[in-house]
């Protein structure tokens, strides 16, 4: 009885050890089979964010776009998948989802956000043609590149009777320009689909903030336009007003304009060079003098600014500058003869010093707005040049030139510490011959000879619109 009893405890040993045996076999071949059959199934779409070969980090700020929801879903399981919109705008509800980022790979789209990654392939189906296409559109989105299209449906986002803040050069219909159609212009870029201008957003992203344009009367033009954008969204008018009660004209330089229900300011100073304007002695006689090593001297209230927006350009081509004959200064040193191109990177190494001694990157965005371009026929401005017969944009067999003094401003931010992002408008607006005020840049009272035509600014609503809405797009992609 002994025996039997020790030979019926072994057996049941010997059985539960082969049960727990043959349970961890089967779990372990389940495991190598599974794995095994996802991957014999799927061998290109399963990357890992430590693949060696890619980081999200490696993708490429020029190559970086918003994508709209349906791409999240547009991956499905049952059929070949395929990459159905490549827009910039960014989703409605920016705050929540966050911003992805995508980039090429042979004939496959990754989709990256902060914590996993998609991978889209291009179907075999369609050809290298269009998928050059569709890389294309996916990889890169300039919207400097694209065309003028009519737009009656939508534009202009406001009127000169809806604005209070155009001044007289620029309010061309009010000034009795009769021919409204420069206002119904829409800039429509070719390689993705940007979403339209957001009062109530733009407000929002500039609200407890400073948002300030720094340069000359181009960029006033600019500066009103924004204040005419912004105040479309604004429920009580009286709710917005400048800060010392000042009425905005050509005489006044400096603006600053509360939106009071945003608890932000929308600031403008004028500087025609950005540098320093003066008077020198030369022989007997003080004469005007440009002191291209000192910043202008309204350089310490444009000092913390959430948002800075800078240009000049326009008054480098007047004839002073362009002669350059004992007008450029550098300490106690006056310039007999100086080149205007050489002054003008002087004057812009003088301002980029500034930028990066004064500005905190982590608190302020700064941005540098290209040069705007005139459109005189048969003179200057003070020679019988005119413009007044323009009544469309030039077509699109035009092709826009690229400015010397937009050369010398990409070298000059290359060399800055300070990130500074280059609002490029040169060749869109070099299209809109039609736009200037011309001699609707003074009411007909005032207008003193139809010799002299308005050529270089821009009517509102019009051209700086757009240039406004290149500006919230940075902004808006940027958040």
């Amino acid at each position: 009885m002994e025996r039997q009893r020790s030979f019926s405890v072994k057996s049941t040993r010997v059985v539960l050890a082969f049960i727990i045996i043959t349970i961890s076999s089967a779990i372990v071949f389940f495991t190598f089979f599974s794995a095994s059959l996802i991957k014999s199934n799927s061998p290109d779409l399963l990357y890992s964010t430590t693949d060696s070969n890619f980081h999200i980090s490696d993708l490429s700020p020029k190559a970086s776009l918003s994508v709209t929801d349906n791409l999240n879903s547009s991956v499905s399981p049952q059929a070949n998948p395929i990459l159905t919109s490549t827009h910039f705008n960014p989703p409605e509800n920016t705050s929540k989802v966050s911003v992805f980022e995508q980039k090429i790979r042979g004939d496959k789209v990754i989709i990256a956000n902060l914590t996993s990654i998609k991978v889209i392939e291009l179907p075999s189906s369609i050809g290298e043609e269009e998928k050059t296409k569709k890389k294309r559109r996916i990889e890169e989105c300039d919207v400097t590149k694209g065309k003028w299209v009519y737009d009656s449906d939508y534009y202009p986002l406001y009127t000169n009777a809806s604005c209070p803040f155009i001044d007289e050069g620029f309010g061309c219909q009010s000034n009795g320009r009769l021919d409204l159609n420069y206002m119904n212009w829409r800039w429509d870029p070719q390689d993705c689909d940007a979403p339209r201008f957001n009062a109530t957003k733009m407000l929002e992203m500039i609200r407890g903030k400073r948002l300030v344009f720094v340069g000359d009367s181009i960029n006033r033009n600019q500066w009103e336009s924004m204040l005419c954008l912004l105040f479309q969204a604004v429920k009580d008018p009286k709710r917005v007003y400048e800060t010392h009660n000042r009425r905005i004209t050509k005489e006044k330089g400096n603006y600053s304009f509360r939106f009071l229900d945003y608890k932000c300011t929308v600031e403008f100073y004028v500087t025609h060079f950005l540098v320093r304007e003066g008077r020198a002695r030369i022989g007997k006689k003080r004469r005007e003098t440009l002191r291209i090593d000192a910043m202008d001297r309204s350089s310490s209230r444009w000092k913390g600014a959430n948002i800075l927006v800078f240009n000049t350009a326009h008054w480098w081509s007047h004839y002073k500058t362009k002669s350059g004959v004992n007008y450029y200064q550098e300490g106690d040193q006056i310039h007999p003869k100086l080149d205007v191109s050489t002054a003008f990177k002087k004057a812009l190494q003088t301002w980029s010093s500034w930028v990066d001694k004064n500005v905190d990157p982590k608190k302020t965005r700064v941005f540098f707005r290209s040069a705007a371009p005139s459109h005189f026929s048969g003179g200057e401005w003070n020679s019988g040049g005119h413009c007044r017969e323009a009544n469309m944009p030039l077509n699109q067999t035009f092709k826009p030139s690229y400015s010397s003094k937009n050369s010398i401003v990409e070298e000059v931010l290359k060399q800055m510490r300070t990130p500074v992002t280059l609002l490029n408008v040169s060749g869109l607006s070099q299209y809109r011959i039609d736009a200037h005020p011309s001699i609707y840049g003074t009411k007909p009272e005032n207008r003193r000879s139809k010799a002299v035509q308005d050529c270089s600014h821009w009517c509102l609503p019009g051209v700086p619109d757009t240039w406004n809405h290149f500006l919230y797009l940075h902004l808006l992609h940027k958040r």
